[in-house]
């Protein structure tokens, strides 16, 4: 068994860690967390310092220190793969084409690299009936509507969203949507249809005016943030029917991420997350090592607007930072980073299954079918492969049950060049969430953005 202490919760490069607890301090005192089932207890001067020398000394000695944190069973996660669950959520590449020219693309501008094309009615319709026809009375189900930009393939959501409301109803099950759009196609109608249907709206939007310009484009030429802030006014006009959110992709071109989250909150959004652009197509605005040290430090003092807000009773939209002290407060523990091959797919325009959006066209992440169905094979190997104890260094690091490995996608195409990065993030949001249970824990009651 094995420990790392980190005393200061800003730094910009963590040591690599090791699986069995990490020491930190929040400013308020001395903490431990520990990965198996993420806990974190308060400790006193004393017990740090005991549990830091019994490192240095190792064997017996580490393992009766860490005694008093046992919880009298085994671990939290095991080297168990998850066997492939029910379906619950399918997102549809309704559009492979798309009217802007992002630099970065992990669509490949939105073709996924294949020939553009839209998904029939055929496909969207037995992908319906899949995924509804599998959920019990009473269970609820989620369709996601992507692209390239899915409202080039407005009528079909349309349709579609009609069916999965009608045909859930008669079996007893909720359906749910959401869309990710560049918004510069939305009209007044999408928005009350988005409105009377419950949408989760996703802008993606990568920064104020040149900023976003240069990384957004339309393929005709221009930039799209005037269009973009012109189309979504409606949608944020309407938050309490709709929840809008931004999402911004960083690369080493819009690194002044403090800017962005205060102009695009001021623009009305009320939840803004960043994304790091980790692997692109053509290793276009890929982010290197030292981008993400950048990135690390502006997100730290995003988060810091975002803990003084909170501490203060004031709203503050930073997505990454609500997200993490929620799960952090939930104790939230996994092998895997997300639901991708497990109870959610992506179908494409032709109706083949992927793990996820981002494996679309891709063989890697090929999951079968709608003619046949989904290959539970192909899943289960994937789940197998992909927990996060078969994956390295992974497996010895204090971050692994709250990370889940990083995105699949990702990992697979590029490696692994953010993990100093992820546990700087992590341990900058472990203090924070000390800090805040302890000046403002009323926010726990409650947490929003």
């Amino acid at each position: 068994m094995s420990i790392t202490f980190l005393a200061d919760p800003t730094v910009r490069r963590p040591p690599p860690g090791t699986p069995d607890l990490m020491l930190f301090e929040s400013g308020l005192g001395h903490h431990a967390f520990l990965p198996d089932g993420s806990r974190i207890y308060d400790l006193d001067a004393a017990t740090a310092a005991a549990l830091a020398d019994s490192v240095r000394t190792g064997g017996d000695a580490l393992r009766a220190a860490l005694l008093p944190f046992a919880t009298g069973h085994g671990p939290f996660i095991d080297d168990t793969a998850l066997e492939p669950p029910p379906l619950r959520s399918l997102s549809l590449n309704v559009a492979q084409t798309c009217n802007l020219a992002c630099t970065y693309c992990y669509a490949s501008g939105g073709d996924f690299g294949a020939p553009a094309a839209t998904m029939p009615w055929h496909v969207a319709e037995r992908a319906v009936h899949m995924l509804v026809d599998g959920a019990q009375p009473g269970e609820r189900v989620h369709l996601a509507f992507l692209g390239g930009e899915p409202l080039i393939g407005r009528d079909l959501i349309r349709r579609t969203v009609l069916l999965a409301r009608e045909h859930g109803a008669a079996r007893g099950i909720h359906t749910t949507f959401s869309i990710t759009t560049n918004a510069t196609l939305v009209t007044d109608d999408d928005v009350a249809f988005f409105a009377a249907y419950g949408f989760a709206v996703t802008v993606s939007i990568d920064g104020v005016g040149e900023t976003n310009d240069a990384l957004r484009p339309f393929k005709r030429g221009g930039g799209s943030y005037a269009r973009i802030i012109d189309r979504v006014a409606p949608l944020l006009a309407r938050q309490r029917d709709i929840s809008v959110s931004a999402r911004v992709t960083v690369t080493p071109r819009n690194l002044d991420l403090v800017d962005t989250l205060r102009g695009l909150l001021d623009a009305g959004f009320t939840s803004v997350g960043f994304s790091p652009m980790l692997s692109s197509p053509t290793g276009t605005d890929q982010l290197a090592a030292g981008d993400l040290e950048l990135v690390l430090e502006q997100m730290v003092a995003c988060g810091r607007m975002f803990e003084e807000a909170v501490i203060a009773g004031r709203p503050c939209g930073f997505a990454n930072e609500a997200d993490a002290l929620l799960q952090i407060h939930r104790g939230v523990h996994r092998p895997y980073p997300c639901g991708a091959g497990a109870g959610y797919l992506s179908v494409s325009a032709s109706g083949d299954l992927a793990a996820c959006h981002r494996f679309v066209e891709d063989p890697t992440g090929h999951m079968g079918d709608l003619e046949h169905g989904p290959d539970q094979t192909r899943r289960a190997t994937f789940l197998d492969e992909r927990h996060v104890h078969r994956q390295e260094p992974c497996s010895s690091c204090w971050a692994r049950y709250l990370c889940g490995g990083g995105c699949h996608h990702e990992v697979i195409n590029r490696g692994r060049p953010a993990c100093d990065y992820i546990r700087g993030w992590l341990q900058h949001c472990l203090g924070a969430y000390v800090r805040i249970m302890t000046r403002q824990p009323s926010y726990f009651s409650n947490p929003t953005p």
